[in-house]
């Protein structure tokens, strides 16, 4: 027969029993916060080509051309133009359900892309000239920052220093002085999209504008807001009471 455990007494308790620390080693836990008004580093638009005809040859015909059309304005703009990217492609029957039979009326096709620029002055008139191609339709501007932006590491580091701050004042009020870091949890790092302009720009790109062509949209970027947030434990040492 197994012997029952022997509960611990008040003295014997384990460490990890006194989530709060003890009198001589009191324990602060704080949150961290950090927010950011930042330019954005790269802007989206999603660009869709479509066709249409009766003919399923034809209507393909015009969808590969037109394509190829976008494809080659977009990338006429150069480094201006960072990604260029294909996403869905379809090709639709469009059926009538009038006499006997089914019977494909029309054929509709659709490439849909995407394209990520870095020079926000070739924006407005990119977009104005792809919207003037025949069936096409464009989308967006996304304002948006890089994965890898420096505003996300100093959103994070002024997030811990006003962590560190915050536990120091309280310290400071109780006559006691931050001994140890115990813990440091980063609880996310994000950034949304909204905010309001910053900059206006434009430049004229990819060779000579036709003159039936419409000006160029003057577009303004948004700013984005990085937000940090961090938990911290710190102990303290015995406080002045």
């Amino acid at each position: 027969m197994t012997d029952a455990p022997t509960p611990f007494t008040p003295a014997e308790q384990p460490e990890h029993a006194l989530p709060y620390g003890t009198p001589d080693a009191p324990r602060v836990a704080v949150r961290g916060e950090a927010r950011l008004e930042v330019d954005p580093e790269i802007a989206r638009i999603g660009i869709t080509v479509q066709a249409r005809g009766t003919d399923r040859a034809a209507a393909l015909q015009d969808l590969t051309r037109r394509n190829s059309e976008v494809i080659d304005l977009v990338k006429s703009y150069g480094e201006a133009v960072e990604k260029l990217a294909t996403g869905a492609f379809t090709v639709t029957p469009q059926l009538t359900h009038k006499g006997r039979g089914e019977r494909v009326r029309a054929y509709h096709g659709n490439v849909h892309l995407t394209a990520t620029l870095t020079d926000f002055s070739a924006l407005g008139e990119l977009a104005t000239r792809l919207a003037d191609h025949e069936l096409t339709r464009v989308a967006g501007p996304w304002w948006d920052l890089r994965p890898d932006s420096p505003a996300h590491r100093e959103a994070r580091q002024q997030a811990v220093r006003e962590a560190v701050q915050r536990a120091r004042e309280y310290a400071e009020a109780l006559g006691a002085r931050l001994d140890a870091l115990l813990e440091l949890a980063d609880i996310g790092a994000e950034a949304p999209a909204p905010g309001g302009p910053m900059l206006r720009s434009r430049a004229a790109y990819g060779g000579t504008a036709h003159e039936e062509t419409a000006p160029a949209l003057d577009l303004e970027p948004q700013q984005q807001t990085v937000y940090a947030h961090v938990n911290a434990r710190f102990t303290m040492t015995r406080p002045t009471l």
